[in-house]
């Protein structure tokens, strides 16, 4: 009976963390299994909507509690350097991973759930409708559901044979954390030949400077800082960001094979969530305000309509569950995803970037409505 819960949570990130404390609170015998161990650096931008932030103080997180900084306008350059700004509208905030994930934690155990980090989930079985979970270290968990909130890509994706792990896509994300001057009410996002480099201020006056390239295939570059010096710096605004900065860490965190592609809500019976549901390509934004509201969502759900005190889901019950999150998700969130796929598809040939960043801004209703319509509103 040790071994056995209401809910298994598979990755303890934002999404994981937030529907882990959800479930905990309403007396639910939550599981999360977390590779790594608590505080880690995640490749993220580490900008945050303002959409989230009601919410995160009624689970009792308030990110200016931990240093968050305010951000209220966005600065995008493009491959020559030219500059625009545009005001944010409702906004956001800047605050590592590295803390948020961190306190979300200690708030999940304090709430109840059982959490063990530094434990990887190897295998998933469902059969007679109760999952199994199998981990490195040769346990074996049971619950009536499992959340998949393990982020971007995992070995988990390939046994459950998700379309978008098939295929290549030569997307790799870079994060430093740095010391500069650059203002701290501000966003920049700034462009260059394969992809886009954002810089944001989070906590403890550092900075998180994050870029997404899309390798070509005739790159013959030795390492990372041939990538910088070769591709990023053409653009003279990165070129500055980076010569001014000091290293807080001198080696990156790198995530290789990043997949936009749209992901299955649903896979093997598993609710995903997060990132293993769908990513928001990192112009946008919003993939960690987007990971918060799913769990949330999912977490609603849930607690409406599975009665874990009495007879298991039956087969159609949980059919229904599991349609009725896809509709919600897709209600949510499908229409920022295929947006930011689209906008994400004007970005990295220099001449096309060029040409569209200044058009956009010159047409200051259609420039409002994309950062309107790749945030989510308040909840």
């Amino acid at each position: 009976m040790e071994n056995k819960f209401d809910v298994i949570i598979i990755g303890g990130g934002l999404a994981g963390l937030t529907a882990a404390i959800l479930l905990s609170r309403q007396k639910k015998k939550v599981l999360v299994i977390e590779k790594k161990t608590y505080p880690f650096h995640k490749v993220c931008g580490e900008y945050v909507s303002n959409e989230v932030l009601p919410f995160l103080r009624s689970m009792g997180f308030d990110p200016f509690d931990y240093g968050a900084t305010s951000i209220s306008r966005l600065r995008i350059s493009t491959p020559s350097g030219k500059n625009i700004y545009s005001p944010l509208g409702l906004g956001g905030f800047g605050l590592s991973r590295f803390t948020m994930d961190d306190a979300l934690y200690k708030i999940a155990l304090k709430s109840g759930a059982e959490i063990f980090a530094g434990v990887k989930a190897t295998n998933t079985q469902f059969n007679d409708n109760v999952f199994s979970v199998e981990t490195n270290n040769g346990e074996t968990f049971s619950s009536q559901l499992v959340i998949g909130c393990y982020g971007k890509r995992d070995t988990l994706d390939k046994k459950l044979q998700r379309g978008f792990i098939q295929s290549r896509t030569h997307y790799m994300g870079v994060k430093y954390h740095v010391k500069t001057d650059y203002p701290s009410d501000e966003v920049g996002l700034d462009n260059f030949k394969g992809g886009y480099c954002g810089i944001v201020k989070i906590e403890n006056q550092q900075y998180n400077l994050c870029y997404l390239y899309k390798r070509d295939k005739n790159d013959h570059f030795n390492n990372i800082k041939d990538i910088e010096e070769q591709v990023l710096f053409r653009n003279p605004v990165i070129k500055q960001i980076f010569s001014n900065a000091e290293f807080v860490n001198t080696e990156p965190f790198v995530i290789n094979e990043i997949s936009f592609a749209a992901k299955s809500q649903v896979q093997n019976h598993i609710f995903m969530c997060g990132d293993s549901a769908g990513l928001i390509t990192p112009l946008c934004g919003n993939g960690m305000s987007m990971a918060i509201h799913a769990a949330k969502l999912l977490s609603e759900l849930i607690l409406d309509n599975v009665k874990f005190d009495k007879n298991p889901l039956t087969a159609t019950e949980r059919s229904l569950l599991e349609i009725n999150y896809q509709k919600i998700w897709e209600k949510h969130f499908g229409r920022r995803l295929f947006l930011g796929r689209t906008i994400q598809k004007l970005f990295g040939n220099p001449v096309i970037t060029e040409l569209s960043v200044r058009s956009v801004h010159h047409i200051p209703k259609l420039e409002r409505w994309l950062i309107e319509s790749t945030h989510g509103t308040v909840f």
